[in-house]
């Protein structure tokens, strides 16, 4: 664990070169570099198929299908990740407030962020908004 952080070290490591090899551009600018993807752009904003979504950057499974609901946000929406550890949450203060960051686990990039409190009929009142990018879906067989 990182005690700087309170965080376990990410289990997969790539160097900056590395990861720029493997994604898209517009992949590295969110899950590297905490970018956003603009509203209602993203293919997973709207779908409905069942499955799992893993980590578009390393395949960590992250959330499933049946924890996503619609919050008219324009990223996908989920009320909990997966049980255990599959997500770390880290304070972010980098648009002038404070926010909850949300990253994957196992190779600490950026998925979006976590909102508290907003009255969506969900059993966590927790809104996990996350860039669809950073995401892959695998359907259920």
């Amino acid at each position: 664990m990182d005690p700087a952080t309170s965080e376990q070290p990410a289990t997969v490591v790539r160097s900056d070169a590395e990861w720029r090899a493997q994604l898209t551009p517009a992949e590295y600018q969110v899950l590297r570099q905490a970018g956003t993807e603009r509203p209602f752009v993203g293919e997973y904003t709207d779908t409905k198929t069942t499955g799992v979504y893993e980590c578009r950057a390393c395949g960590a499974e992250l959330f499933r299908s049946d924890t996503k609901f619609d919050s008219h946000c324009g990223w996908p929406s989920f009320f909990t990740p997966l049980a255990g550890e599959a997500v770390i949450e880290r304070t972010d203060y980098s648009m002038g407030m404070k926010r909850v960051e949300v990253v994957c686990a196992t190779c600490h990039s950026h998925l979006g962020h976590v909102f508290e409190g907003e009255g969506y009929g969900t059993p966590t009142d927790l809104r996990y908004c996350i860039n669809s990018i950073s995401l892959k879906l695998v359907p259920d067989a």
